[in-house]
C-alpha cells in the first residue's frame, strides 16, 4: 500500500476531479438476436440481461477486453469483464472509455464497486431493468494514470487468485455432477424395480410468487427472487408484514424454491422457520412428504434428468427465457422408495457441501479472497474530490 500512498502524494495530493461516467465513456446497448440463431457450438458468447451468456453465435459486434453491464432481467446491474469477443444483445450495456487517460480495468473495478447499488435500483413492474441514466450520472474520480495502473495491478492480483481457485472448484463440481447423474439414473431393473416415474404435480403442490414488483421497506419480511436462490436468507430486500399477509401461500420448512425465469431449474430448500416473501421468478414446490423428500426433489431437478425435462417445457423465445407454472407440474421424475431417496440424499448432500458450503474448503477460500478484494477495492477507489 506504501507505493499507492507515494503515488497519490506525488500525482494528486490535494484530491481529484470527478466526472460523470457518461461524459468519459460511451454507454450503448447492443442488437437483439432471435433465440433460433443461438447455438451451443457458436464461436462467440451472446450477452444479454443475465450474468452468463444467453447462448453463442458465429459473429460478434464487440471486441474482447471490454465492460458489460446487464440491462434487463433479475440480474440487471451486474458488471462483467469480457475476455473474448462477444455479441452484445439488446439487454446488455457496453461501457467503453472515450478519453485516452482512462484505464478500462480501472473503470471496471469502479463499476464493480457500485454493482450492488445498480442492482438495487432496478425499475419496472414486469421485467426489472437498469436505467441508462443511472450509469450516465455515476461520478467517476479522474485519477492520474500512474495511480490507476497501480490500483489495477493490486486488484487484478486478487481477481486472478480467485479465478484460479474457481477453476479448481469447477473441476470438483463436475465430479459432483457426474456422481449425481449416476445416482439419479434409474431404469425398471434399478434397486430391484419399484421405481415409479411420475409428473411433479402428482407428488407436489406448486405455486408462484407475486407478479408485480413490491413496495420495498427498510425492515419487515425478507423478499427473495432468482438472485437469492443460493442463499435465501441473505437477501437485503424487505416488504411490509401487511403486504406479506396478502400472500395466499406462505413458505414453510421443507418447501423447495425453483428458479423459473432466466436461469431455470436452480433449487433451494426452505430450512428455517422464517417468513419469506417471493417473486414470480420463483416457483414454490411443496412435496408430499409421504412420497418424496424435499432434498430429493432439489437434487433430481438439478440433475441431468431434471434439466432435460425442464428443457422440453422452456419458452426459449421469451426474453428472458422462462418455464410457465403449469409446465413445471408436467416434469416427469423417478420416485424410488423413501429409504432409497434418503441414501441418495445423504451421499449428494456431502458432495454438495464440498462444492457449495462457503464455510469449508475451496468455497471458503474463494469467499475469503473475494472479501479481501472488496475490502481493498473499497479502500483504493475512495478519493477526495478536489475543491
Amino acid at each position: 500500500m506504501s507505493n499507492i500512498d507515494n503515488l497519490i502524494k506525488q500525482h494528486c495530493p490535494n484530491g481529484v476531479e470527478y466526472k460523470k461516467l457518461g461524459d468519459i465513456c460511451k454507454i450503448d446497448t447492443g442488437e437483439q438476436l432471435n433465440k433460433n440463431l443461438l447455438f451451443d457450438t457458436g464461436k462467440y458468447p451472446v450477452m444479454n440481461g443475465g450474468i452468463y451468456p444467453s447462448g453463442r453465435y458465429d459473429e460478434y459486434n464487440v471486441e474482447k477486453d471490454n465492460i458489460t453491464v446487464s440491462q434487463g432481467g433479475a440480474s440487471a446491474g451486474f458488471v462483467n469483464w469480457m475476455t473474448e469477443n462477444f455479441w452484445c444483445g439488446a439487454h446488455c450495456y457496453t461501457v467503453i472509455p472515450e478519453e485516452k487517460n482512462i484505464n478500462k480495468r480501472f473503470i471496471y473495478h469502479l463499476l464493480k464497486l457500485h454493482q450492488y447499488e445498480f442492482m438495487n435500483s432496478q425499475q419496472g413492474a414486469g421485467i426489472p431493468s437498469l436505467n441508462r441514466k443511472k450509469l450516465n450520472e455515476l461520478k467517476i474520480p479522474m485519477v492520474p494514470m500512474p495511480v490507476q495502473e497501480e490500483i489495477v495491478r493490486i486488484l487484478d492480483a486478487f481477481t486472478e487468485l480467485e479465478k484460479e481457485l474457481e477453476k479448481e472448484l469447477e473441476k470438483r463440481k463436475q465430479q459432483y455432477e457426474y456422481y449425481r447423474n449416476k445416482l439419479l439414473t434409474f431404469d425398471e431393473n434399478t434397486t430391484g424395480g419399484g421405481i415409479k416415474f411420475m409428473p411433479l404435480s402428482e407428488v407436489c403442490d406448486i405455486y408462484d410468487g407475486i407478479h408485480t414488483t413490491p413496495k420495498y421497506t427498510e425492515t419487515g419480511i425478507k423478499f427473495v427472487s432468482v438472485e437469492n436462490i443460493n442463499n435465501l436468507y441473505a437477501t437485503e430486500k424487505y416488504i411490509s408484514i401487511e403486504d406479506y399477509m396478502k400472500y395466499k401461500i406462505h413458505p414453510r420448512i421443507g418447501d423447495v424454491f425453483m428458479t423459473r425465469i432466466g436461469s431455470i431449474g436452480n433449487c433451494a430448500v426452505v430450512d428455517k422457520n422464517e417468513d419469506l416473501a417471493y417473486y414470480v421468478s420463483l416457483a414454490l414446490i411443496r412435496p408430499n412428504k409421504n412420497i418424496v423428500l424435499s432434498k430429493y426433489i432439489k437434487h433430481i431437478i438439478e440433475s441431468k434428468i431434471g434439466k432435460k425435462e425442464i428443457a422440453k417445457r422452456t419458452l426459449v423465445n421469451a426474453v428472458p427465457i422462462k418455464i410457465n407454472l403449469g409446465e413445471i407440474g408436467k416434469i416427469i421424475i423417478p420416485i424410488p422408495s423413501l429409504k432409497e431417496q434418503e441414501r441418495i440424499v445423504d451421499i449428494l448432500d456431502k458432495f454438495d457441501a464440498l462444492v457449495n458450503d462457503i464455510s469449508i474448503g475451496l468455497p471458503a477460500e474463494i469467499n475469503a479472497r473475494r472479501q479481501q478484494y472488496e475490502y481493498y477495492r473499497d479502500k483504493l477507489l475512495t478519493f477526495e474530490e478536489v475543491a
